[in-house]
């Protein structure tokens, strides 16, 4: 219990002045939240050795830094693969159905766009959609009729664009 209590004092210390530091350094808030949280996680695994260090709050800081340059190179180096075979590939034109087609999914609420999705585009029955989700057949039977009407009118003809986008 001493570990626990000390390493509590150690956070609720530091933990401001570090998520601060690389707020800063990164320029992003978010990224430098999740990447403290990873290092506060790895210093508790490791707390034994961690107290025993000069400035443990500079071993926080420095593998929280690690910890956001590392998911950096992650972003780059899937970029470049990305890049890298699509290059030289034909990439066929997104009709306007589809465009609205996306955009009235993204207006259905998720379990609603789940169910539909995984019924009308990946072909599952109501029964492999309940399977999989944890959810009754009955109750997926109801997002699957409350989204098809959702996007109905979303799909239907637009006043200000004065053509039907159909499906």
């Amino acid at each position: 219990m001493r570990d626990a209590d000390e390493f509590d004092a150690f956070y609720a210390a530091s933990a401001q002045r570090v998520l601060g530091h690389l707020s800063v350094v990164l320029g992003n808030r978010a990224d430098a939240e999740d990447a403290v949280a990873e290092a506060y996680a790895r210093a508790w695994d490791r707390w034994r050795s961690v107290r025993d260090c000069d400035s443990p709050e500079a071993w926080v800081r420095t593998v929280a830094y690690r910890i956001a340059v590392s998911s950096w190179r992650k972003a780059v180096n899937r970029l470049r693969a990305h890049r890298r075979d699509a290059n030289g590939q034909q990439v066929d034109e997104v009709s306007a159905d589809h465009v609205a087609i996306v955009a009235a999914l993204r207006r259905l609420g998720v379990d609603q766009r789940r169910a539909v999705v995984l019924h009308h585009l990946v072909g599952l029955s109501v029964a492999e959609i309940a399977a999989e989700t944890g959810t009754s057949p009955n109750t997926i039977k109801t997002w699957l009729a409350r989204g098809r009407k959702a996007l109905a009118v979303h799909l239907t003809t637009s006043g200000d664009e004065g053509r039907s986008r159909a499906v």
